[in-house]
């Protein structure tokens, strides 16, 4: 029985897929909306490596003026919180 060649991937993917990005953003502006900043505005990235930083189940206190004065940490909110500070990252 011959064996089937595995046809390696060119180019700079490997394995990974393409447009990740648009398919890790599937509600765009819950973040916001869950921290009181309108979409409009950017999130201060002192909030979110507050959040990022915070136990799952704390109450934080916001360090700015815009949203919030208190947020509870919660999981969605982290991994929204920490997706949001990647592609901050990403865009510079």
């Amino acid at each position: 029985m011959p064996r089937k060649s595995k046809k390696k991937s060119r180019g700079r993917s490997r394995g990974k897929t393409k447009r990740w990005i648009q398919k890790a953003i599937k509600k765009p502006g819950a973040l916001s909306r869950q921290l009181g900043i309108p979409e409009e505005k950017n999130i201060p990235m002192t909030l979110l490596n507050r959040i990022a930083e915070a136990p799952i189940g704390s109450t934080i206190k916001n360090p700015t003026k815009t949203g919030k004065k208190t947020i509870k940490v919660t999981r969605k909110l982290k991994k929204r919180a920490v997706l949001a500070r990647t592609l901050k990252k990403i865009r510079k």
